[in-house]
């Protein structure tokens, strides 16, 4: 396991604040009040465990497949339906969205190979992940991927009530390779997928999916 580039400013400040802190707790604290630092020290040490969880990349066998659209994020598929798109395509796509929770690996990867022919960001709310106008209401950040055999994929990084910044790593013309990083969200989120209509999805509602390794669709 390591940890994301995107976590070493907030882990260096959880630790200094736990030290602090605690240090505080022990020099202003009388020791008949000894539960209080208790109380404190296992608080501290939760939250920064937490924080470090949070930043973390497990060791995974990432998978590749032409024909295959993989999970973008870790999490809960909370949305699959028909939509009518509010960006970029102009004709009714296959929506799956999947809600992070802080407890899931938040580093977002590229579903599939292909030319990024869209990328944009939006400033916006930040409405809890599930709110039905997430999706168009929060900040968020969008990329199109164009696969070798012509289709085209939507990815969208959406902040969540907790979410304070989405990083996305990609530029218009780069090529990117499925299972590589696309991005990571702070603290809580959901990344929505707009696939063709003939895309055959293979999760259901509630599904745990798992970056790079969960098949989302399959296409000929």
């Amino acid at each position: 396991m390591r940890i994301h580039r995107e976590g070493r400013g907030s882990i260096f400040i959880a630790i200094n604040s736990f030290i602090i802190l605690n240090l505080l707790s022990y020099i202003f604290i009388d020791s008949r009040y000894w539960w209080v630092q208790l109380v404190l020290l296992i608080g501290s040490t939760s939250i920064v465990g937490l924080i470090v969880s949070f930043f973390r990349i497990p060791n995974r066998q990432l998978l590749q497949g032409d024909n295959l659209v993989l999970a973008p994020c870790d999490g809960k598929v909370v949305v699959i339906e028909v939509v009518e798109p509010d960006e970029y395509f102009s004709d009714r796509r296959i929506q799956v969205s999947i809600f992070m929770s802080v407890l899931n690996v938040h580093v977002n990867r590229n579903p599939i190979a292909g030319n990024i022919v869209y990328s944009q960001y939006h400033k916006g709310e930040h409405l809890v992940a599930w709110h039905p106008k997430s999706s168009t209401a929060n900040e968020r950040h969008t990329v199109v991927y164009k696969h070798k055999n012509g289709r085209e994929v939507l990815a969208k990084q959406i902040a969540g009530a907790l979410a304070n910044r989405i990083v996305n790593y990609l530029t218009v013309g780069k090529m990117a390779r499925q299972s590589e990083e696309m991005g990571f969200i702070k603290f809580g989120s959901r990344v929505d997928l707009l696939l063709p209509l003939d895309a055959k999805i293979k999760v259901k509602l509630g599904d745990k999916a798992k970056s790079g390794i969960t098949t989302i669709a399959e296409w000929e």
